[in-house]
């Protein structure tokens, strides 16, 4: 029954579909059906956001390809924390990066497991700030130390000052946060368990 609501969750009409390396993974370690939903709510923000980042700073660097893998699997580790899908947790975090690097993905792809919840951490990339903003924006949470700390990565390229940029980050995260309720109900279309 597990298998028949996660290609629901996978398939059916709503977020941007996973990678087919994503859904392929997700299948073979027989993921929750909610998972795959979430994964694919915050992946479908990080598409977005990724779009705007290129058309609105071009000049700033980050990996899309990256940002894109990162939100597809950035809770992965819930398979082995289930639990976690409906109650806070954070174990999830480390195990989904083990998990990522037992399969044999790099550690540039998997990092992003451990590090969607601590962005304040030494280290963080724009590529990070990006999966992490996805994966509050996607059901309207706005995070404005977080909202700040991209703002200034996108400053230090000194095309224009802080403020500016807020007031454009913040029209572009109130346009998807707008989505939100669809997003949401997507996911609790799809049970926690199948």
């Amino acid at each position: 029954m597990n298998h028949v609501a996660l290609q629901r969750a996978l398939t059916d009409p709503g977020p941007r579909l996973l990678p087919d390396v994503v859904s392929d993974l997700l299948g073979k370690l027989d993921a929750p059906a909610r998972l795959a939903a979430h994964l694919r709510a915050v992946h479908d923000v990080a598409w977005q956001l990724a779009d705007w980042m290129e058309s609105r700073y071009p000049a700033v660097s980050f990996d899309r390809t990256l940002v894109l893998f990162g939100a597809a699997t950035h809770d992965i580790g819930k398979i082995i924390h289930p639990h976690e899908l409906s109650k806070p947790g954070s174990a999830h975090e480390c195990a989904g990066y083990e998990l990522l690097m037992a399969q044999g993905f790099d550690e540039s792809a998997a990092r992003f497991a451990r590090t969607h919840a601590c962005w304040t951490e030494p280290g963080i990339e724009v590529n990070d700030l990006i999966v992490s903003l996805a994966d509050k924006i996607w059901k309207g949470k706005r995070v404005p130390d977080l909202e700040q700390l991209l703002v200034e990565r996108l400053a230090a390229g000194g095309q224009q000052q802080c403020w500016e940029i807020f007031s454009v980050l913040d029209d572009e995260l109130d346009r998807i946060a707008a989505a939100a309720d669809e997003r949401l109900a997507f996911q609790a279309s799809n049970g926690v368990s199948a």
